[in-house]
């Protein structure tokens, strides 16, 4: 098989597969190192982070269907399912088929989720201390992580 006319050795010709020149790396090492940061605090709730962030769209929402769910967490209803078992095997929440249409379950924050959010609110300060960025580095930070979410969830849901 003939190249494309450029040497092998090329001066630049492979730097797009350098580690260090991929965004998807720092964003992984990132990502694998909060969650990491988190697992001790989750710990005292009895809590995965895939719970926890369950429970955040709940305490905000109160009650939401499976499908709804999984549009906030970016999760498939084969993830959220274990997920959701376990989280009202805890008495945190209930699930229920919904009246109007039985393919659809309608998953409810019990009291005893809602007393949970006493306990996790003292989470996200806790978080903060283990990262260091100022509150208007972290806003940016946040502006660009989710312009990068829209960009690639347009791509794969167009």
């Amino acid at each position: 098989m003939k190249n494309s006319g450029k040497n092998c050795t090329d001066a630049g010709r492979y730097d797009c597969i350098k580690l260090e020149n991929q965004l998807c790396f720092p964003l992984y090492v990132c990502s694998k190192e909060i969650v990491r940061r988190y697992k001790p605090f989750l710990d005292e709730l009895e809590l995965t982070y895939t719970q926890y962030i369950a429970m955040m769209v709940l305490w905000e929402h109160g009650t939401v269907n499976v499908r709804q769910l999984g549009e906030y967490l970016y999760l498939d209803s084969g993830t959220l399912t274990p997920v959701l078992k376990t989280l009202e095997g805890k008495g945190y929440v209930q699930r229920k088929r919904c009246e109007t249409d039985e393919r659809s379950v309608i998953v409810a924050v019990t009291d005893a989720g809602m007393e949970l959010r006493d306990k996790a609110v003292t989470i996200p300060p806790r978080m903060g201390a283990c990262v260091n960025l100022t509150k208007e580095d972290a806003a940016e930070l946040a502006r660009l992580l989710k312009k990068v979410i829209g960009g690639i969830t347009n791509i794969t849901q167009g």
